[in-house]
């Protein structure tokens, strides 16, 4: 392809279906003014895309041959920027992206989707919007609901909320993957240092938290470090705390200490890390 081939180590497998592109960019709900952020452009097909609606785009790729490759394909289009960087290592408002005034889009493999998205919910200025093409079971995984939770997608909707957009068969890409993909949408949450939740259950009244992202993943990576465990067994040995004190704890707002981590809802994980003691 173009004399240009995918390299394994960075687990390049280009989309070749023009039918998912155009789905990509329907997801991206692209306006007028819009920033895009684009991780590892590839050959450029979606860039292409993404250039044609008038949005600004910055295409981010780590294999230098590519980015060449890029360079001078899209060296007469004004709207789209090349950078040649290791998006792990990328710092978006170098290139004017600050706060909900741009979004992110990318095909990712495995490998990178939870370092990538790691990064960008903890490091970068929020985005308004991201669209991503990842592997089919990562996906599920992060859009799971109790009693099937995982610490991944706790972390996720932690900061987002995600939706399964549509399922993309390997024969898609090439050269093809072992497994299917999926096109994920993620909204990012208005807060992540104390953020507003809808209640659960039918309760259609915001709860409001004011626990930083530290004290919540230290009870929710306790909680889930035993698999198929109590979680009042987990919390007290995690934590160090008397096991007497965390099941009253539980129990006071309304969780039974012998319900294990897939079961908690996100609105429960916030309950119980603002219950617990803080960490020393």
């Amino acid at each position: 392809m173009l004399g240009i081939k995918p390299k394994k180590s960075l687990g390049q497998n280009f989309l070749i279906n023009e039918g998912v592109y155009r789905k990509i960019v329907t997801a991206l709900d692209i306006k007028t003014g819009d920033k895009i952020l684009e991780v590892g452009p590839g050959l450029g097909t979606l860039t292409q895309y993404l250039a044609d609606t008038g949005a600004e785009i910055v295409a981010v790729e780590k294999d230098d041959v590519l980015a060449g490759y890029l360079l001078q394909k899209f060296n007469t289009k004004k709207n789209v920027k090349i950078v040649g960087d290791d998006i792990l290592k990328f710092n978006p408002e170098t290139c004017s992206l600050k706060p909900v005034t741009y979004k992110v889009v990318g095909n990712i493999p495995y490998y990178l989707t939870s370092h990538l998205l790691r990064t960008v919910f903890e490091k970068w200025p929020r985005p308004e919007l991201i669209v991503l093409m990842i592997q089919k079971e990562v996906a599920q995984r992060i859009v799971a609901k109790p009693p099937h939770m995982s610490l991944l997608a706790v972390s996720i909707q932690y900061y987002a909320q995600p939706k399964i957009i549509s399922y993309v068969s390997h024969g898609n890409f090439y050269p093809p993957p072992e497994v299917d993909s999926a096109l994920i949408r993620l909204m990012p949450r208005l807060q992540v240092t104390g953020y507003r939740l809808r209640g659960e259950g039918g309760n259609k009244k915001p709860e409001t938290w004011t626990l930083k992202p530290d004290a919540f993943f230290r009870v929710v990576r306790t909680g889930f470090a035993g698999k198929r465990k109590q979680l009042g067994n987990n919390l007290a040995r995690g934590l160090k705390l008397e096991k007497n004190f965390v099941e009253e704890k539980l129990q006071s707002i309304g969780i039974d200490s012998k319900r294990r981590a897939e079961t908690i809802t996100l609105g429960e994980w916030g309950k119980l890390a603002n219950t617990l003691p803080p960490p020393d």
